[in-house]
């Protein structure tokens, strides 16, 4: 087998392959690891703290309540009466591989990187032993004394836990690794398993939680091996039609009522869904099938205009973990799944990567700054489960030790009996680079250009060539190097500095976020322009050490729900950037809960010298006898400036009410 050079991303991301699908559909590609690199501010930072924190500690909680003991158990034939956790704990082990695999590639051969490389070394001797001759390979099933191979498809997580195994592979190999390594030896038998088992004339079967798809997809990029994508799209074509059976929350839990290309929005489980169409994107994009890319392109659009949070969360019930109707979006019982976030930035990215619309670029950014980043605590080492953005209680801090229940309380917990977030988070962060910069390619790409998605402090160092014409190149190639300095999303200034460039014109486009469109100004040397397209355009033949500052205005504005959803009509929220700021007790007048204000008549937010937001809010008027005869009078006591945070950093000061859609007095 020849593994081919593809390029790291997030959460497996795409990339092109050397010897592309002919008719394959890519608008855009993202540049590798090795190409860019965060250097400060917050996303830096995160990264920082996802190595020293969060890696770690999900290494830690793995080994201590047995996950990774699972696989020597399997391997000993002892793993009747003694598997830890549930069908899918060898998933987060797989995950924690792929973090792991994914912050080597970043760090490089450091002291850090090496240390880590030893682990994966480690845990990759114990998995491979306990994979079965054939190359199934799972410790909850299979083994002495416990359930036969595939015998729960609804909720056994067989083909889930090694959809996860592939995406660890895959990293490996965008990040130099070979078809020798361990883990990518382990995975390739284990997918060639499944292809042989799932195949044409095999087993009529599809998991319940889609995962395997997007995976083979990826494997096939990395490998070029067809097989791979025609599973992928043999899973795809079977889901739908009922195979998984009757379910006590309706066949849509699993994706399984309707045919993928018969859907017209995400329902059911919210996960399961979001990686249902990022696999069925990615097989599109390879197959050149535009009908299925516009398919579920439409889906995911009507998704975010109905079925979307402010901050990008997804999932409105805690029943199922799902979606609900066009517009139930109630605050204080949704569910937004922190891998929820992490599914829909996938799906967004692959959007962005196949079309080339910049409007998903601006979704990943909004679910990136108040989803994925408000899961994990400062340090890393304690997560949100579901992110609600209304808290009406205070609730407990977590027993430290203790597995806590998935959304059992309202502050971070360091680990739940279902931990599939914090490593999903690890993965994520450590791979942030690989979606942050991109190249057009195509036919009609006459000057090379590279576009700037991900706002913050980064250095990017690639290659461009004179002329393109589809996936040839006439002329040598030549190097261009430019970084970002900024303090986004603190400040709206973001400043391109040219570092190399070719004596041939290139056009680097640099993200102007929706919310700033037609207030966003670039300052810089040579041919710019503020396009419609949500660029930022700085073009022409560049000489090192010209400077384009691009400002984004960063006060803060209100904004204002659609009628039809019912829980936040007649409040507003308030944002900042990217970011949804909220209201905390522990910043409220004693006695004071978020429960208790409204925000005067036409306030409006004010932003002081040092960067902190308040709005006029006061104590509301409370119903004595009779809730429904409410005469909306002034509410009592005197105003108050009320300040506001970002949502992202909410619960770290203790326990606390909050609330992101504050009740707005109409007198």
């Amino acid at each position: 087998m020849t593994v081919t050079d593809t390029a790291p991303s997030p959460v497996a991301a795409v990339k092109t392959q050397v010897v592309p699908t002919v008719g394959a559909i890519h608008c855009l590609a993202p540049l590798t690891m090795d190409e860019v690199t965060f250097t400060s501010g917050f996303w830096a930072d995160r990264q920082t703290t996802n190595a020293s924190g969060t890696i770690p500690h999900c290494l830690a909680w793995e080994e201590r309540i047995g996950w990774i003991e699972n696989f020597e158990r399997a391997r000993a034939g002892t793993i009747a009466g003694h598997h830890a956790g549930l069908w899918f704990a060898d998933s987060d082990v797989y995950k924690l591989i792929e973090a792991m695999a994914w912050e080597v590639g970043r760090v490089g051969g450091n002291r850090q990187g090496r240390a880590l490389e030893t682990e994966i070394q480690r845990l990759g001797a114990i998995i491979e032993a306990a994979q079965d001759d054939d190359g199934y390979i799972n410790t909850r099933y299979g083994k002495p004394g416990v359930e036969d191979r595939y015998t729960n498809f609804p909720m056994g997580h067989e083909l889930y836990c090694t959809g996860h195994l592939i995406q660890a592979a895959i990293a490996r190999l965008r990040c130099g690794r070979n078809a020798d390594d361990v883990i990518v030896r382990t995975a390739l038998r284990n997918a060639d398993h499944v292809c042989a088992t799932f195949g044409v004339g095999g087993v009529e079967a599809v998991g319940g939680h889609p995962e395997i798809e997007v995976a083979l997809v990826e494997l096939y990029r990395a490998t070029g091996e067809r097989r791979y994508l025609d599973q992928a799209q043999i899973f795809l074509d079977r889901r739908g039609h009922g195979l998984l059976g009757d379910f006590e929350l309706g066949r849509e839990y699993f994706q399984d009522d309707t045919p993928v290309r018969e859907e017209v929005v995400a329902r059911g489980h919210a996960v399961r869904a979001l990686y249902l169409m990022a696999g069925a994107i990615d097989a599109a994009m390879e197959c050149g099938d535009r009908d299925l890319l516009g398919i579920v392109r439409a889906q995911y659009d009507r998704t975010l205009a109905r079925r979307t949070y402010l901050t990008g969360g997804m999932g409105s019930r805690h029943e199922g973990e799902s979606f609900g109707d066009d517009y139930e979006l109630p605050t204080d019982r949704c569910y937004c799944e922190t891998c929820a976030g992490i599914a829909s930035v996938m799906v967004a990215w692959r959007l962005l990567l196949a079309t080339g619309d910049v409007h998903y670029a601006d979704v990943i950014e909004r679910t990136l700054y108040n989803v994925v980043a408000a899961s994990p605590a400062a340090d890393g080492r304690s997560f949100f489960y579901a992110n609600p953005l209304q808290v009406r209680v205070p609730g407990k801090e977590a027993v430290a030790g203790k597995l806590s229940l998935r959304s059992g309380t309202s502050l971070r917990a360091p680990w739940f009996e279902v931990s599939c977030c914090p490593t999903n988070i690890a993965r994520t962060l450590a791979s942030l680079a690989g979606a942050s910069v991109t190249r057009s390619v195509g036919a009609d790409v006459a000057v090379p250009e590279i576009q700037v998605h991900h706002l913050t402090s980064m250095n990017v160092s690639t290659t461009v060539t004179a002329k393109c014409c589809g996936d040839q190149c006439d002329g040598a190639a030549a190097a261009l190097a430019f970084h970002l300095r900024t303090d986004y999303p603190t400040d709206g200034r973001i400043v391109l500095v040219i570092d190399e460039a070719p004596a041939f014109p290139v056009r680097l486009a640099v993200r102007i976020p929706s919310w700033a469109s037609g207030a966003a100004r670039l300052d810089g040397a040579v041919v710019k322009s503020a396009t419609g397209s949500g660029y930022a355009v700085v073009e022409g033949v560049l000489v090192a050490g010209e400077e384009h500052i691009l400002e984004l205005p960063m006060a803060p504005r209100v904004t204002h729900p659609h009628p039809r959803i019912d829980a936040v009509r007649g409040q507003i929220a308030i944002e900042r950037g990217p970011l949804v700021l909220c209201a905390e007790s522990v910043d409220l007048p004693e006695g004071l809960t978020t429960e208790d204000i409204e925000v005067a008549p036409n306030a409006g937010p004010i932003l002081d010298a040092a960067g902190r937001v308040t709005i006029e809010a006061r104590p509301a008027m409370t119903a004595n006898d009779w809730p429904y005869d409410y005469n909306f009078a002034s509410g009592s006591g005197s105003t108050f400036a009320l300040p506001l945070v970002p949502y992202y950093s909410w619960g770290n000061r203790g326990p606390a009410t909050m609330r992101v859609w504050l009740p707005q007095s109409i007198s």
